[in-house]
């Protein structure tokens, strides 16, 4: 027998050593994190390039704004559908961009290494969608701008991941951190509560799916289906509730 720490233990049983569960349970630079800051950026200098003022714009932003923002009116009577998508890459302002692309550093740099590149790049652009949709849901006549419908869906996975890791969501601050952004998004004007909303919604259905199907099953062709029928699910709601939109655009959300 060996003497232990925790008492008399055999020589094969001190040899083991118990595996701790970390979120970097995949070791790796979150390359996708960076090339996903680096596309918002290069977009945003196109935007202020065109007209965006770097303390923000709201109307004459110039063209790339113009015909990127997320409006349910040009979706639905003009088939501008590439809205959906092009609204999550703009930003209004440098102050806008800067919070939403350190938050996406931070989260993005937790969560990729745990879930690997290909299914956090799903995840991004799935809670995408999804935010779109919210912000649609909520808001069809109000332009809507930025990353944050996308970043709030990489929250929610990574409290699902984390969660099912035996990470505790309260000590690891996770739950304080969205507690306090969710209290933001409905206390303040301008910012996008169905956007914030439906891509967290989205994230944490995908961080089960993931955990689900990817981590405990090994099936890795329902963790694609999943993704799709999430993102399918979004882009036919954003499209049907854009529908229901007047003519007038009101005032800028982001």
């Amino acid at each position: 027998m060996t003497p232990t720490s925790v008492g008399m233990r055999c020589p094969e049983c001190a040899r083991d050593r118990t595996k701790v569960r970390t979120m970097r349970s995949v070791s790796g630079t979150p390359v996708v994190t960076r090339a996903l800051i680096v596309l918002n950026v290069i977009v945003f200098l196109a935007e202020t390039a065109t007209g965006v003022r770097l303390g923000g714009c709201t109307v004459n932003c110039g063209a790339v704004w113009n015909h990127g923002a997320l409006l349910g009116y040009p979706i639905a009577h003009q088939h501008q559908y590439w809205r959906i998508v092009s609204s999550g890459f703009l930003h209004d302002g440098i102050l806008h961009i800067a919070v939403n692309m350190l938050s996406l550093y931070f989260v993005g740099a937790a969560l990729e290494p745990a879930v690997g590149r290909f299914n956090f790049a799903a995840i991004y652009f799935v809670s995408l969608l999804a935010g779109s949709f919210g912000a649609l849901l909520f808001q069809p006549n109000v332009p809507t701008v930025g990353a944050s419908g996308a970043i709030f869906g990489i929250f929610g996975a990574l409290i699902v991941v984390a969660y099912h890791r035996g990470i505790p969501i309260w000590q690891s601050g996770l739950g304080f951190i969205l507690l306090i952004n969710l209290i933001f998004s409905v206390t303040y004007s301008g910012i996008s509560i169905g956007g914030h909303l439906g891509g967290l919604v989205a994230g944490l259905l995908c961080g089960e799916i993931v955990v689900r199907f990817s981590e405990r099953r090994r099936q890795p062709g329902l963790v694609y289906l999943g993704f799709a029928v999430v993102a399918i699910a979004s882009v036919v709601g954003a499209v049907a509730v854009a529908g229901s939109t007047g003519l007038a655009p009101g005032g800028l959300t982001i």
